[in-house]
């Protein structure tokens, strides 16, 4: 369950962390707060390349660095944009392989929450490891 004070900060953190997004091409940035289930917070930014196959966006960066430090297990995750744009699928898929039940905050670019879903909701019918079974 997440309440509005982990709502709220979320929204914050993911809205601090879009300013140190990298977007010399796009300037397109977003930000993403990511909640463990043991309660820590890990942030992303979207950091882009003139090859542009390598950027990476926000909520990977965020799994990642989560991943990094021994956690697995996702609460919510909050994701800022100015025009509150939604994942990619790459990233609906990194997310998907940590918990289909993961709560999304869709969040603009003035701090309203204006989706909130799960990861399952944005990725229907996700490709996990039960389709790696022989």
């Amino acid at each position: 369950m997440l309440t509005d004070a982990q709502r709220d900060l979320l929204v914050k953190k993911a809205l601090e962390a879009r300013a140190n997004a990298y977007v010399p091409y796009s300037h397109y940035q977003v930000g993403a707060a990511l909640l463990t289930k043991s309660g820590n917070i890990f942030t992303g930014v979207n950091v882009e390349n003139a090859a542009y196959s390598v950027t990476m966006c926000a909520e990977r960066t965020a799994v990642f660095k989560a991943v990094s430090e021994g956690e697995k297990e996702f609460l919510a995750i909050a994701i800022a944009t100015d025009n509150a744009g939604f994942s990619c699928g790459s990233c609906r898929q990194v997310l998907a392989e940590f918990g289909l039940d993961t709560i999304v905050l869709v969040v603009d670019g003035d701090g309203q929450v204006t989706e909130r879903l799960t990861v399952a909701d944005l990725l229907p019918k996700a490709f996990s490891s039960d389709d790696l079974a022989a």
